[in-house]
């Protein structure tokens, strides 16, 4: 009887259960622009993903970069991409691993992060911008944005021992869009933004992208990454990379998916992409120390020393990857 009780339960389970039901995957995105646009180039992408893979891969969406890294860390976010500042936090918070690098659509080698302003501004060097009378409203990236956040902290204030709230009148965060859109319309007199963004805003509000010009240009950023939780099934994650690693090498209507973002048929890569960006923090956090008046001589030379072994260490790594 109760062997006959049990097998009827088990039926009764199975029959409730969705036949072949595709397992999910969380594809999270970063927030460089409204959630709207990136709707319209990102859910034909992951439609062929749940296509070809027969996963059933979710797009989430988040209102700052920190959303999707949290996402990840807590495993609601299975795949994401990445700025390279963002994979730094996923790889070191939310157990993310690298697999694979973007490429740009015209075979650039990365990107670029730029300071812009209205075309008709009378700021035409950044030295202008950084007259630091505290008068000009500033608009900076999500503070996880490599081109839009630690790019211009590593190659602009940090390197001339400049605080930037000290600096302007305000400073305000703000995604890539938004931060273009508040130039062009003289909200801010200059902002961080990227050379991918420029060429999306071109696109998207033409209007507003003529209205901009670009007084300083970073030296190249590695091209974004996408990012795997490390305990990923196996399995899955090589449903994900056939996937990925195939797309758009030779079917035309994949390559103008791709193109919608940017892109060329992605590349293999790996942690090692980071290197670059850590040497950037580790220089940030140098100059933070050399500026700090209030720091003891003796702890101050020990922290320099400290850190100046870590740039070094990370300098020949990146040399051996040459």
């Amino acid at each position: 009887m109760l062997r006959s009780l049990m097998a009827a339960s088990i039926a009764v389970m199975l029959a409730a259960a969705p036949a072949g039901a595709a397992e999910e995957v969380n594809f999270g995105i970063i927030s460089t622009e409204t959630t709207a646009n990136l709707k319209t180039i990102w859910d034909p992408f992951l439609a062929d993903m749940t296509k070809k893979t027969g996963l059933n891969i979710k797009a989430f969406y988040a209102s700052d970069y920190a959303g999707v890294i949290e996402a990840m860390r807590f495993n609601k976010v299975q795949v994401a991409w990445f700025g390279n500042k963002s994979a730094m936090e996923a790889v070191d918070r939310a157990s993310g691993e690298i697999f694979a690098q973007t490429v740009d659509k015209d075979g650039n080698p990365g990107y670029w992060s730029h300071i812009i302003v209205h075309k008709d501004s009378p700021y035409q060097t950044l030295d202008d911008v950084l007259k630091c009378d505290g008068t000009l409203d500033f608009g900076v990236g999500d503070p996880n944005s490599t081109s839009g956040f630690l790019v211009p902290t590593t190659f602009i204030f940090s390197a001339r021992n400049i605080d930037a709230k000290k600096c302007f009148k305000t400073v305000r965060n703000a995604n890539h869009e938004a931060n273009a859109l508040a130039v062009a319309n003289k909200l801010v007199q200059a902002a961080t933004n990227n050379s991918e963004n420029l060429q999306r805003l071109a696109k998207t509000a033409p209007d507003k992208a003529k209205e901009i010009r670009v007084i300083w240009t970073s030296p190249l950023i590695p091209s974004d990454p996408l990012v795997w939780r490390k305990d990923l099934d196996q399995a899955l994650k090589k449903k994900i990379a056939d996937f990925i690693f195939s797309y758009a090498t030779s079917d035309e209507n994949e390559k103008k998916i791709l193109a919608g973002l940017q892109w060329a048929p992605f590349k293999k890569s790996d942690n090692n992409q980071l290197l670059p960006i850590r040497q950037m923090e580790v220089n940030k956090a140098l100059a933070k120390v050399k500026a700090d008046a209030s720091m003891g001589e003796a702890d101050k030379k020990a922290q320099l020393a400290e850190l100046q072994k870590e740039f070094d260490e990370l300098g020949k790594k990146i040399a051996a990857l040459k």
